[in-house]
């Protein structure tokens, strides 16, 4: 059985001081949610504020990305062996990253590998664009995203990575896919993926969540889908009941 994990990237928002507010808010409820992992994903800056604050509490703590080397000349950056240093999880490959930044699936595969060597649970991102959505390409696209960017991962590691199925339309627009065709994408085309790199075994369990644009109101429709494990959540989880209405959901 794949354990349901809900994850909340927080993106380039909340000072230190506002993650301390949030999270000093959110986890005495989200600590008595059971059967569901919990991931907080804050800025760079309050990554150490908010390791204070969750440690013992079984919350986890994820960045949101990080380079793909562990020291030297790349100002601005951030080492795997710093973000381990303060967390458990890192997100890669999301599509902001794609798009605002230029990331290929070989610049993520270089930081999925890297993550893999420094003992961190990596959240891989994947998904299409309207355009390639309308176009009909999604099956091409995520296939595509999935296998390069987890282009020699060893089986071993696999089981623990975290593939996130993104539909790059829905993100932080209000328009949410459907359980249904989430589910699809999920069944038909990500675990093909990873069964051709791993093994329909290992496919089996890696964890698959979804994102974009999912509320306290539509996550049960994509939890009670057999091939989602989750959600990571944008805009929602920087609401303390939003985000604790969604990991309810993921438990149930």
């Amino acid at each position: 059985m794949r354990k349901s994990l809900v994850a909340g990237n927080w993106k380039m928002n909340k000072t230190i001081a506002e993650t301390r507010d949030l999270i000093f808010k959110m986890i005495a409820p989200l600590r008595e949610i059971t059967g569901v992992e919990q991931v907080i994903c804050p800025p760079f800056m309050s990554l150490m504020a908010a390791s204070a604050l969750l440690e013992g509490s079984g919350i986890g703590l994820g960045a949101q990305n990080m380079h793909w080397e562990e020291k030297g000349a790349f100002t601005g950056e951030t080492s795997p062996m710093m973000v381990k240093e303060l967390c458990g999880y890192v997100i890669l490959g999301h599509s902001e990253r794609r798009a605002y930044f230029n990331e290929t699936d070989q610049v993520v595969n270089r930081k999925v590998l890297s993550a893999q060597a420094a003992g961190l649970t990596a959240i891989v991102c994947v998904g299409e664009t309207l355009e390639q959505y309308e176009s009909k390409l999604t099956m091409d696209v995520v296939s595509s995203q999935t296998s390069n960017s987890l282009k020699g991962v060893s089986a071993e590691y696999a089981p623990r990575l975290i593939v996130a199925y993104e539909p790059v339309w829905a993100i932080g627009t209000g328009k949410a896919s459907n359980g249904t065709e989430a589910n699809a994408v999920v069944k038909e085309v990500i675990r093909p993926a990873l069964a051709k790199l791993f093994g329909e075994e290992t496919a089996q369990a890696v964890r698959v969540l979804y994102g974009g644009s999912v509320t306290a109101a539509n996550a049960a429709e994509f939890f009670n889908q057999p091939e989602i494990d989750g959600a990571l959540v944008g805009g929602a989880s920087m609401k303390v009941e939003e985000f604790v209405a969604i990991a309810k959901a993921a438990a149930n």
